[in-house]
């Protein structure tokens, strides 16, 4: 499938997809979407405390580059898990651009994301362990492992398999008590099918470009 390299808006870099009219981030601003939904909304709430993240479609990274500086930053123990059934090229994970714009002392832990094995845990430092899980969405089935879910799956328009009842089962089991998924997306029957799933959710203001997204809470 042909991908594209953009900039968008806060000057970081993503891919969009002509046959599906679709980008991995928003054109208002990657980075900046990145960083309110996941970050924000999602990780601040573990404040300090060990977590282990589950982020469903690894996509270009981008997600775990923030979240690994992060735990630079903050000195947070976190475990994370990214999940992608269909990997970028290597080639094109290294035109983006993150590094630069998040910080350029981590442009290797950005390269060992994209060139090292799947299915193989990794310790990048003392703060930070890293696996990538090469599956189809509809196959994870872990129970109660994570803390915190990073749901940044391709739009609805596109893939409402993905933002289906079951999948969001699946996600319910995969945290445990009290955990979190945060996605950028909100519609009604994304949030109904969160609710029918077990989840309290909740609207909150969405990134640059976009009124609101949703946080959903396993009570």
């Amino acid at each position: 499938m042909k991908r594209e390299i953009f900039q968008t808006k806060d000057g970081s870099t993503s891919l969009f997809i002509p046959e599906w009219n679709e980008s991995y981030h928003s054109k208002n601003g990657a980075i900046d979407e990145a960083n309110h939904v996941f970050i924000k909304n999602g990780l601040t709430l573990f404040e300090a405390e060990p977590i282990s993240i589950l982020e469903i479609g690894l996509g270009t990274g981008l997600n775990a580059l923030i979240t690994f500086n992060e735990s630079l930053n903050k000195h947070q123990l976190i475990s994370y898990t990214g999940v992608e059934a269909f990997p970028i090229d290597f080639e094109e994970a290294f035109l983006m651009n993150y590094p630069e714009k998040i910080n350029l002392k981590i442009s290797d832990i950005y390269q060992l994301f994209h060139s090292f094995e799947w299915n193989v845990e990794i310790k990048l430092n003392s703060n930070f362990i890293f696996k990538k899980r090469k599956q189809l969405f509809q196959e994870i089935n872990d129970i109660e492992k994570f803390d915190l879910i990073y749901f940044d799956a391709f739009g609805y328009d596109i893939q409402p398999e993905l933002w289906s009842e079951s999948i969001f089962k699946s996600m319910f089991n995969a945290l445990k008590s009290k955990g979190v998924l945060v996605t950028y997306a909100c519609r009604t029957v994304i949030k109904n099918n969160m609710k029918s799933a077990g989840f309290k959710v909740e609207k909150l203001p969405g990134a640059p470009g976009k009124r609101e997204m949703l946080r959903a809470r396993k009570e």
